[in-house]
């Protein structure tokens, strides 16, 4: 299933896509007909609260899509046209967790433009960036020019994780995750190196981490290391990788993630981007007021946002 978050009246909903691309906001369908365990988690209305509802959630929005495609809850039918799709989890409990260097081509990349020889390390590298930093599809990313003039972009496939667990095995993995989405891991190059080189800074602004359009629950993708994964700038490609070639795989980040810090339903990991990020070009190519950035990853969809002058 896709799920999403919408705006209706002011306020954020949960959606379930049907198979027409039509969206079912679920509280609303859930009213009247859903009872038992799951029901309170449907009818608070966020995907936050689906999520922690878990198996008995997730079967009865299943029951839900299943009435909805027959010709039920039309009331609660909105068209894909009329809708604005918010994040998915438009403020997430924590701070979204992310993985630096998991693409060897991108390592490559960024010791040429640093001239420094890092290469693969042992143990992934971790870094977060704050709730602030989530916006939407089709959301302003605000460019401060004050404090950055050299903002780059890295496209990233970013697991949601369904079950909480410490210390998770690799072997279980899977039945920790409720699926995937996409988030766009917008840095401030001159920031992160002004702080030492350290990540969270240049990486945590404000809308620096567009997310979503959907969050593609686990069973429906079919294979999370076999994705294509791309980003275009103003419609010039600039990355176009696999997620194949990831150095650490999603089982064995969430091993190492997991020891001794509990995971929890809703929390986030971006896996990583591949090659072709602004600042290894040459000349490097930053994102600058009106540029468009396009991420997308198959079996997920797009991410489109735009970049704006910000005070």
């Amino acid at each position: 299933m896709h799920f999403a978050t919408i705006a209706v009246k002011g306020l954020s909903v949960a959606v379930v896509r049907l198979n027409d691309d039509s969206v079912l906001e679920i509280a609303k369908a859930a009213t009247s007909a859903v009872d038992g365990a799951a029901a309170d988690s449907l009818r608070e209305g966020s995907l936050q609260a689906i999520i922690e509802g878990g198996a008995e959630a997730l079967e009865a929005v299943r029951t839900l899509v299943a009435e909805a495609e027959s010709g039920k809850h039309a009331d609660a039918l909105h068209a894909i046209k009329d809708i604005e799709l918010l994040a998915p989890i438009p403020s997430p409990r924590k701070n979204i967790f992310c993985v630096g260097r998991n693409y060897a081509e991108h390592i490559a990349e960024g010791d040429r433009a640093q001239k420094q020889t890092v290469g693969v390390t042992e143990y992934p590298v971790y870094f977060t960036k704050p709730p602030t930093a989530v916006i939407g599809p089709k959301a302003l990313i605000p460019i401060f020019p004050s404090l950055s003039e050299n903002i780059d972009y890295e496209v990233e496939l970013t697991l949601v994780i369904g079950k909480a667990g410490r210390n998770i095995s690799s072997d279980q993995a899977y039945d920790h995750i409720f699926g995937y989405t996409i988030i766009n891991d917008i840095t401030a190059r001159d920031i992160q190196r002004r702080h030492g080189g350290q990540y969270f800074k240049g990486k945590g602004l404000d809308g620096s981490c567009p997310c979503g359009p959907w969050i593609v629950t686990a069973d429906a993708i079919s294979d999370p290391h076999n994705l294509s994964i791309g980003l275009s700038v103003n419609g010039e490609v600039r990355q176009n990788g696999s997620t194949s070639d990831m150095i650490f795989d999603i089982p064995t980040l969430i091993e190492s993630l997991s020891q001794g810090l509990t995971l929890e339903p809703g929390d986030m990991l971006a896996t990583g981007t591949p090659s072709g990020v602004g600042y290894a070009m040459d000349p490097p190519k930053y994102l600058k007021d009106g540029d468009t950035v396009v991420c997308e990853i198959s079996e997920i969809g797009q991410l489109e946002n735009t970049m704006t002058t910000a005070t």
